[in-house]
């Protein structure tokens, strides 16, 4: 259990430089040229899944699956944590009449759990040898 939960908090740490990828994309887009905040969110979401593809495959996981397996399942999760995004970015905005940064740092916190269980269980899990 301390293991699984070390994990999960390196998991969150490494995912901590994606989050700011796309938080800063979010950012620049909404502020810099007034882009709506779903769809600068859902662009960060998508430059900083590349960077958490990256930190998660050597880092986190340090597997040695092929790029073309452990990417196609990573992105396949992503895919939809980027849907669950768009999904409550506009609940706590449209709906709740949250502010886009607030609305978020829920978002994220929410879909952390979502990509962590993904990822361990499907994404980067070893085969089992007999």
């Amino acid at each position: 259990m301390v293991a699984r939960i070390r994990h999960f908090l390196l998991f969150a740490a490494l995912g901590v430089v994606g989050t700011l990828m796309q938080y800063t994309v979010l950012v620049a887009l909404v502020q810099g040229t007034g882009a709506n905040p779903v769809l600068a969110s859902t662009l960060g979401f998508l430059a900083g899944a590349v960077v958490n593809y990256m930190l998660a495959r050597t880092i986190a996981f340090r597997s040695s699956k092929p790029h073309h397996e452990a990417a196609t399942k990573f992105f396949l999760v992503a895919g939809v944590g980027l849907c669950l995004t768009a999904l409550l970015m506009t609940g706590f905005i449209a709906g709740l009449g949250l502010p886009y940064l607030l609305a978020q740092v829920l978002t994220t916190g929410l879909v952390l759990f979502w990509h962590y269980a993904g990822n361990t269980l499907w994404t980067f899990r070893e085969a089992k040898t007999a």
